[in-house]
């Protein structure tokens, strides 16, 4: 079924008050809608069908560099399937029955900007509902200067989202924002079906996608924080628990007041977070261990952040060889990936690959993943990964300047790659170049730009700190073999008595070289 978005008049001049005082766009009678254009419907439509590479398609590009994805096999495996239904006709279909595709359609609003930016938050969102799991049937945008404090959506519209839920057999809607549990409460009353905000929405693919230990305890611990303030009772969960000995049959003057099933479910939530808190807490030491070990060897750290789907996977791919699993989706990758490399003079450094970024990400996700972020703040070099075909990259590079701008003392030099240059505007390319201070422009599946970035990425690495120029003798070719990984070698000579290096390594190691060795002859 072909997707029908119904948008709001663009200017405040078709826009009327509601009973309630605030603000409300006026959707036009059944007349106006049969009498307009046809195609003014169908261009809307065709562009946010059009979803740029934030769609999910059935293609996924893939290179050389990625290996052969037996991890992407595995979760297609486990894909919902459109058309079938978990209805069962004969008892014997139990062992066989597949889960559908759940049906959903979407409901945003847009208080600044114009149509443009509330389509590109829309077409997000329908990206987001697919890699969930579900089939994008319909939506409604609506213009507002502020939320309906009670409906998220005017009183109007949400009633004409009523009507389309009931036309299309949606079995959920999406709000594009984050809902109070009062108005989540309101909407599913006259919606009559499931209503979940963008935060849930994120959330279920993170619980989806996390494959890690310390991944899945992140996660369940954002779910529970948003899961919390949002309990509520149905029928006898709302009823008192007996207290005292009244359970036992003691009567009068044994009955206490006792906890209602809502009190209870809440403090075996905060129970369970405090347990996944410590678990966290216990689980950094490992990493710290590993990060450290770096830092003391001065092994140069460079992170791979950027927009969700913007190609981060792939491009470590293609710079390492690490064969992570990459896919046309958002957050198709959550757990950080760390590979060695080497710069074209010889050098070594870590990649470390992180999660994607969104608009609005979800506060209790920039929590729980803060220990993730810290591969971030601890490296020498930032390779902010923007996708340069899509419809808003400018966008996306604020979005993740925002996250970024949350963590303390956040001071990395940074380099903006510009990827999917093979499919982006030269015009868009150029545009973006001009508004940042370093850039590269590269193709992660095509391998264009790729050689240009190392040597940028070599460029700006930190250097050794100390210059040596000395004979080492032939009988320590180990120290020789680590100033050419750690180090960087000005000049190599083989004599009679050993090798004559002029090279800058890091402090450590000059301090092993100089007991080790000869200064050379002038």
């Amino acid at each position: 079924m072909p997707i029908s978005f119904h948008p709001d008049p663009q200017t405040d001049a078709d826009t009327a008050v509601d009973a309630g005082g605030g603000p409300e766009t006026t959707s036009p009678g059944p007349s106006a809608v049969d009498d307009a254009p046809a195609d003014a419907t169908d261009a809307l439509t065709s562009r946010i069908l059009a979803r740029g590479d934030a769609s999910i398609s059935a293609t996924t590009y893939t290179s050389e560099t990625d290996g052969e994805q037996l991890d992407l096999a595995d979760r297609h495996a486990l894909r919902r399937v459109s058309g079938l239904s978990t209805e069962l006709e004969d008892i014997t279909e139990v062992e066989y029955r597949q889960l559908r595709l759940e049906k959903v359609v979407l409901a945003g609003i847009y208080t600044t900007g114009g149509l443009e930016d509330a389509e590109n938050s829309l077409r997000e969102l329908a990206a987001l509902a697919e890699t969930a799991g579900s089939e994008v049937l319909d939506g409604i945008m609506q213009r507002r200067a502020h939320p309906d404090p009670a409906t998220f959506l005017g009183k109007g519209k949400a009633a004409e989202l009523a009507e389309i839920v009931a036309e299309t057999g949606a079995d959920t809607v999406v709000a594009d924002g984050e809902l109070a549990p009062s108005q989540r409460r309101a909407l599913e009353d006259i919606v009559k079906v499931k209503v979940i905000d963008r935060t849930a929405l994120i959330l279920d693919i993170f619980a989806q996608h996390a494959k890690s230990r310390e991944g899945k305890a992140q996660v369940e611990l954002a779910q529970l924080e948003y899961l919390l303030p949002r309990l509520r009772g149905w029928g006898e969960s709302m009823s008192r628990q007996a207290g005292g000995r009244v359970a036992g049959g003691a009567g009068i003057g044994s009955r206490g007041p006792g906890e209602t099933k809502i009190e209870l479910d809440r403090r075996r939530i905060r129970t369970r977070m405090a347990k996944l808190r410590r678990e966290i807490k216990e689980m950094a030491p490992a990493r710290e261990a590993k990060r450290a070990d770096r830092t003391r060897r001065e092994v140069p750290a460079v992170a791979i952040a950027g927009y969700t789907n913007a190609g981060k996977s792939s491009l470590l791919n293609r710079l390492t060889g690490a064969g992570v699993l990459v896919e046309n989706a958002l957050f198709a990758t959550l757990d950080p990936t760390v590979r060695r490399a080497e710069t074209p003079d010889g050098r070594e450094f870590t990649f470390a690959d992180t999660v994607g970024f969104v608009r609005h990400l979800p506060t209790e996700l920039v929590e729980a993943f803060r220990s993730t972020l810290e591969e971030v703040a601890d490296a020498d070099l930032l390779l902010h990964v923007v996708d340069a075909s899509h419809p808003d990259p400018e966008g996306q590079i604020r979005a993740v300047r925002t996250v970024l701008g949350e963590i303390d003392g956040f001071e990395v030099p940074e380099i903006v790659v510009l990827n999917k240059a093979d499919l982006a505007e030269p015009e868009t390319i150029a545009r973006l170049r001009s508004q940042v201070e370093l850039s590269a422009v590269v193709s992660a599946r095509t391998g264009e730009g790729i050689e240009e970035l190392r040597e940028l990425i070599a460029e700006h690495l930190p250097r050794p700190a100390v210059e040596i120029d000395l004979v080492v003798p032939y009988t320590r070719g180990d120290l020789v073999s680590r100033a050419h990984t750690t180090g960087e070698i000005l000049a190599e000579e083989h004599l009679e008595h050993g090798t004559h290096l002029r090279a800058r390594v890091d402090r450590a190691l000059a301090a092993e070289l100089e007991s080790a060795a000869e200064p050379a002859a002038v």
